[in-house]
């Protein structure tokens, strides 16, 4: 399951973080990649570091929520590679508010870089799979809280539950394609997102940034620690090479402990 040997996959918002670790454990797996992010020169030095490491990439400049964007760099990695075989969907952003002081802006921001980029990309990606006839892979980034709700983050929760209906959608519809659908829904990662959210949330909580990791964050995991970038590119990789529908439309939550589904 882990030989990915020629498989063309698109990791978005891989120039660091969750995607780019799983960039960097699909690439060690044989696949060509995509890294594509909204920031160009960050993608290109992401992809430059794997080819570096023997790696075949490819850095390009994408805006999930801009529909062009998306077309126009999923027709480049078809003329150069040929047809994407999987997609990641990871791009993502949090905003912490109480949902009174939340500006109706940002909320707009978050839904359509987390659902519409989700629903762009893999429109795209299903477009080329189904096309070729080879089946794929859709995996989209959820998060525990595409289960769980919590204080401040209501567009991400939001949103987060909301590629829990794509992927189920994504997994009927693609079915007679061989494309399976997934989510993975990780706990708290120390990601720069996550790195950002501990003094946002110390503020709104009126506690101190080290109990805001004790008391909200690993609270309600089984051992206090935090899921690690390998451990979402462990699920990545095992879901990315499994073979059949057997695992479709299924959310796997990777969090220890910290949510129980």
């Amino acid at each position: 399951m882990h030989d990915l040997r020629n498989k063309v996959a698109v990791v978005t918002g891989a120039a660091s973080g969750i995607g780019r670790a799983i960039a960097e454990a699909y690439a060690k797996a044989g696949a060509k990649i995509v890294i594509a992010d909204i920031q160009a020169d960050a993608a290109q030095a992401a992809a430059r570091a794997l080819q570096d490491a023997g790696g075949t990439a490819l850095g390009i400049a994408m805006d999930v929520t801009d529909e062009d964007q998306v077309n126009d760099g999923f027709a480049r990695v078809a003329d150069e590679w040929g047809p994407v075989d999987i997609l990641v969907s990871n791009a993502g952003v949090q905003i912490i508010s109480p949902i009174v002081d939340l500006a109706y802006a940002d909320w707009k921001r978050m839904l359509a870089i987390h659902l519409d980029g989700a629903f762009l990309t893999t429109r795209a990606a299903m477009r080329q799979m189904t096309a070729a006839g080879n089946g794929g892979s859709i995996i989209l980034m959820g998060s525990a809280h595409s289960h769980v709700a919590s204080k401040f983050k209501a567009p991400y929760v939001t949103a987060k539950h909301g590629l829990l209906g794509l992927a189920r959608t994504i997994a009927k519809e693609g079915a007679e394609h061989r494309i399976r659908a997934n989510v993975i829904c990780p706990g708290f990662v120390r990601t720069p997102l996550v790195e950002k959210q501990i003094p946002e949330q110390a503020r709104e909580l009126g506690i101190s940034e080290e109990e805001v990791i004790r008391q909200v964050m690993l609270k309600d995991t089984v051992d206090g620690e935090f899921t690690t970038l390998e451990d979402i590119a462990d699920v990545a990789l095992f879901l990315a090479g499994f073979g059949s529908a057997a695992l479709t439309g299924q959310s796997l939550t990777v969090s220890h402990g910290w949510s129980m589904n």
